[in-house]
């Protein structure tokens, strides 16, 4: 791909976006700006809009309300075959009749262009297929499949590339390298994609950007390390990983916020919140199951200053190898989550043992208690 064909373009840009079917909101009117060469995500349950979204993008869906813009040129009323947007789905489309390298020319030949071998023999080495060119679709993985299916999408030369749940069909194992091959591939052609996922281990590992969507709108936009440690609202510290979020009363409101929880005291950076900071009122207080240490209630003396503590007793334990996960039972929370790394297998943290979890205050963050405590915390199968 020439430098000229990379910066053609510019970023896509939707303005005032909705969707509508009758009565129902699918897509509630959303502004979002998709950089230019970046790899986006658009995270979510199922139903919360984002494939709606990329379909608008596309033109497989007609905008109720709002313009999709590609750099400084309206795309809204452009037909999907006239937009330089091209879509990889979840189920890959290959032509089973077809050999490998005349499915990635597909494209090409339609728009009469006679010299394609040097533009699929590229392509396929560019997804790692070069050896596999005269083989039919059903002699591949469903992970080589896939690839095929980004390169027949690729070879087109577009601005944007979509994609649709394209790993949701892979097993796990194969989904983790996929996802590594996908960004690898991004990278190295270094156009636009657009990604819609339901796992967020999948939009965290490959995306730039990472728009978690709720209800048909955007809940929080940022990089995915920002998004984890910083969440907004409880539908993002839930819905990405797993929060334990503790209620409780700002007591005193200086750099750090202390607050009342569970018949103890516990601080956080007056930063880190995204409440209302004034005495007496209340929040969220959060806390990610690993930045937590575990201390048996016999040693808490040797626990260093100025850390959070909440005492409990621990009423599960899972071994899962990398880690074991605990579920403790306090004043400040029934069932809150401690996962410590395996590095040394220590005796005694047994369901019934009494403990005294402790963690550096600065990784503690605040959220407004007027939202529900629970949103987000649904599982993806449930949702489906």
């Amino acid at each position: 791909m020439t430098q000229q064909q990379q910066t053609a373009g510019g970023d896509v840009r939707l303005v005032g976006i909705s969707k509508t079917y009758g009565s129902f909101i699918a897509v509630q009117p959303l502004d979002l700006t998709v950089p230019q060469g970046s790899f986006f995500a658009l995270l979510g349950a199922s139903g919360c809009g984002k494939t709606t979204t990329l379909r608008m993008i596309a033109g497989l869906e007609e905008a109720t309300t709002g313009t999709v813009l590609l750099g400084e040129k309206d795309i809204t009323d452009l037909p999907p075959y006239k937009r330089p947007v091209n879509t990889v789905f979840q189920s890959y489309a290959l032509f089973p009749h077809l050999d490998i390298a005349e499915n990635v020319a597909f494209g090409l030949r339609r728009r009469g262009i006679k010299s394609v071998k040097k533009q699929v023999d590229d392509m396929l080495e560019l997804v790692q297929l070069g050896d596999f060119a005269r083989r039919k679709p059903h002699q591949l993985s469903g992970g080589q499949q896939q690839r095929v299916a980004v390169a027949r999408a690729l070879i087109n030369h577009p601005q944007v590339l979509l994609l649709d749940e394209p790993l949701g069909a892979l097993d796990l194992k194969l989904r983790r390298q996929m996802q590594l091959e996908l960004k690898r591939i991004q990278t190295e052609v270094g156009i636009t994609f657009v990604h819609v996922t339901h796992d967020q281990e999948e939009a965290m590992t490959m995306a730039d950007t990472v728009a978690v969507m709720n209800g048909g709108r955007v809940e929080q936009l940022g990089a995915p390390a920002d998004l984890y440690e910083n969440p907004r609202t409880t539908f993002v510290a839930n819905f990405l990983g797993t929060s334990n979020l503790i209620e409780g009363e700002i007591v005193s409101s200086g750099t750090d916020l202390v607050v009342a929880a569970g018949g103890g005291k516990l601080t956080l950076p007056r930063e880190r919140c995204s409440a209302p900071t004034t005495s007496g009122g209340r929040l969220l207080l959060g806390i990610r199951p690993e930045k937590i240490s575990l201390a048996h209630a016999d040693d808490a003396d040797d626990i260093a200053a100025g850390r959070n503590r909440v005492t409990g007793r621990i009423t599960d334990s899972s071994f899962i190898g990398v880690s074991t996960q605990y579920v403790v039972e306090s004043p400040a929370g029934t069932a809150l989550q401690v996962y410590e790394q395996n590095v040394d297998r220590r005796a005694g943290l047994l369901p019934g043992a009494e403990v005294v979890l402790h963690w550096n205050p600065a990784h503690t963050f605040g959220l407004d208690a007027a939202q529900d405590i629970d949103a987000g915390a649904t599982s993806v199968e449930d949702a489906e």
